[in-house]
């Protein structure tokens, strides 16, 4: 972002920001569309979503590489509500960006054509009243109008493809929020919910932290463009995940400059996953992802896809030492539910022809 102009930066502010303008993107963007609804609704889609960090990226990057899908791009950005307006708009303007790191520092690199998450700016203009306040992010349970217009956005993605058989991969992890909604749109969709070592997990979110909010204080821009995307995941903007008042009390003890703040996050996280999740939402073992080759086969199986490993880059361990003392009970609690999760992810697997 550091590279945006006082035009591109304005352009986002726009289209991004003002709410009007973004519900009138996607209007304009609906008319004339040609699809039925059924039809997309029971396509074999694809859904990622967990806790940032745990490696919903890579395994995104993994599902476009296969050339099976259509997801949102920078390209779409910033009407990212009108795909399909926007595309013919800036058809003779579109520039090459160089492959570089993305803003994590975590050696993924993007470009232009790198599929993002970005489908959650459609919810936040929508529906953000539903489950976004000022100190968290809320379940959501869109009202069926909206869902339904949902349905018709995918669609609306979709037709940039010349694919006909094209099918929709998101990666949101807002999306724990809402995934009954999901899979009550979306039935045939795949759902995957990647899980990660959790005290690797909690110091990549706690570094993570303190990295974007000292970018977003040097740069306000980074703070409302994250906003205005509604990734609140970490920096000075972080809204947690509110489950239930208890767990927004137990929380609330802890101090997000220090570990055991992430760590109770994805205790939280995991556990509302873990008792409410569709039954056929399948969990996805970070450690297992990278560490055996028969995981990713299986889940693209699962897909109806086969894997294209020329075409992405290859699946790598990364740990990351903890750097701060944990309190034991805590670490004990995630370590033990890690181990249901892994379990069940497992047995998911086996569950698949080899």
């Amino acid at each position: 972002m550091a590279d945006y102009s006082a035009l591109d930066r304005l352009l986002h502010r726009l289209a991004l920001q003002v709410r009007p303008i973004a519900e009138a993107s996607f209007d304009l963007d609906q008319q004339g569309l040609k699809s039925v609804p059924e039809q997309t609704a029971h396509q074999g889609h694809v859904f990622i979503s967990g806790l940032a960090r745990a490696g919903t990226t890579i395994l995104m990057r993994r599902f476009h590489a296969t050339g099976d899908f259509c997801s949102l791009t920078y390209r779409h950005m910033p009407f990212v509500l009108a795909p399909r307006l926007w595309g013919k708009l800036s058809a003779g303007m579109k520039r090459d960006v160089t492959a570089h790191e993305r803003a994590h520092g975590d050696g993924i690199r993007v470009d232009a054509d790198s599929p993002e998450s970005l489908d959650e700016v459609f919810w936040r203009v929508l529906d953000g009243e539903g489950y976004i306040a000022k100190t968290h992010l809320a379940p959501h349970t869109p009202d069926d109008e909206t869902a339904q217009k949902f349905i018709a956005y995918v669609a609306a993605i979709l037709s940039t493809t010349d694919r006909p058989d094209a099918r929709y991969l998101s990666k949101n992890n807002n999306n724990i929020l809402r995934l009954t909604t999901i899979r009550r749109l979306f039935p045939r969709a795949l759902i995957l919910l990647p899980f990660r070592e959790p005290l690797t997990h909690a110091t990549s979110l706690w570094r993570q932290h303190a990295h974007f909010s000292e970018v977003q204080r040097q740069d306000a821009f980074v703070r409302a463009y994250m906003t205005w995307l509604a990734h609140h995941e970490f920096g000075g903007d972080h809204r947690p995940f509110r489950f239930d008042a208890a767990g927004a009390a137990r929380l609330a003890r802890f101090d997000p400059r220090k570990m055991d703040y992430w760590l109770e996050l994805w205790r939280q996280s995991y556990l509302w996953l873990e008792r409410t999740a569709p039954p056929d939402a399948v969990f996805v073992c970070y450690e297992d992802l990278c560490g055996r080759a028969e995981t990713l086969d299986r889940l693209l199986d699962m897909a109806d896809v086969t894997d294209a490993s020329a075409n992405a880059e290859p699946l790598r361990l990364s740990r990351v030492t903890a750097e701060q003392p944990t309190d034991p009970a805590l670490a004990e609690e995630t370590s033990q539910l890690y181990d249901r999760l892994r379990q069940r992810s497992r047995a998911a697997l086996e569950s698949q022809p080899a």
